[in-house]
């Protein structure tokens, strides 16, 4: 230990501070980096768990874009992204926005819109699973029937199966999404509020000019962890499709679901990895591209 007391106070500090963020570095780099190169590895290998690695090149991707229900497991994906993203952040703005205006059992109604979010995503699948149901059992078609309404085809139909679908995870996610919101508008300073309204500037443009550019990193942060959500939903389909994954000719099938379903049904690993792969390309350049968009100029 000669060099240690040799070495100069600041010094000292910066070999204390590596030794104590080694343990979660190596942590860190174990259970996130090692699998990640594993998987991209795996991706360019045959392997079903029982018999030894093959090395096959780019053969599992080749199969992967020549795959006809791949595309429509991307296209299934991109639709939960591109409906979900927008319409669970309109409507938990909207909420949090008058929710902020609300004295009157405030904590409680706030308490209620987030407990959702604290609820099994398994047991609330089978919650709306079992309103989607055909009379006798379905809450929503036992509703329509009892005012002359025809049965809906809620999770049978290839039209109305992912809309269906998506209705649960929006309604998941929106009291986190509610409560986030309303700490962005808590930290803006009310003092922009108060000279609007003594230069008499109307509501709406209060909303445009001050209240949404001063949320701009709230909504740059909700916008990229809800895409990420979205982009790989599973609990929702999984748990709602059991008797026929993925819903009527894999209408409602993501990609994370096809992945699910190659590695643990098929046991095809390699197949899933280079599926695991372009999944992890998709969620990188999302994510690149809506933080670009959304930045600061």
């Amino acid at each position: 230990m000669g060099w240690y007391a040799n070495l100069t106070i600041k010094q000292k500090q910066v070999v204390w501070a590596w030794t104590f963020l080694s343990l979660p570095i190596l942590f860190y780099c174990v259970i996130r980096f090692y699998p990640t190169l594993n998987a991209i590895t795996l991706s360019f290998q045959e392997w079903n768990l029982l018999s030894d690695r093959e090395w096959v090149g780019l053969e599992n991707y080749f199969k992967l874009f020549a795959d006809p229900v791949f595309w429509k497991v991307f296209k299934n994906t991109f639709v939960y992204l591109l409906i979900g993203t927008p319409v669970s952040l309109v409507l938990s703005f909207v909420v949090a926005y008058h929710l902020d205006k609300v004295r009157f059992m405030h904590g409680t109604i706030r308490a209620l819109y987030f407990l959702p979010f604290m609820t099994s995503a398994v047991a609330m699948a089978w919650l709306w699973r079992w309103f989607y149901q055909p009379v006798p059992i379905g809450l929503f078609n036992n509703a329509l029937a009892s005012v002359g309404i025809p049965q809906f085809p809620f999770l049978s139909s290839t039209t109305w199966a992912l809309p269906s679908i998506l209705a649960p995870a929006v309604w998941a996610g929106l009291g986190f999404q509610i409560i986030i919101f309303m700490a962005g508008l808590r930290a803006i300073p009310q003092t922009y509020y108060e000279a609007a309204h003594i230069d008499g500037v109307g509501p709406w443009t209060i909303l445009w000019r001050i209240t949404l550019p001063l949320l701009k990193p709230t909504i740059v942060f909700l916008v990229v962890l809800s895409s990420i959500g979205f982009l790989r939903i599973f609990d929702q389909v999984f748990n709602m499709t059991t008797n026929n994954p993925g819903g009527p000719l894999n209408s409602t099938k993501p990609l994370v679901l096809m992945i699910y379903e190659t590695a643990f049904s098929s046991f095809d690993m390699g197949y899933a990895a280079a599926q695991t792969v372009v999944l992890f390309v998709i969620l990188l350049a999302v994510s690149l591209t809506q933080l670009y968009i959304m930045r600061d100029k």
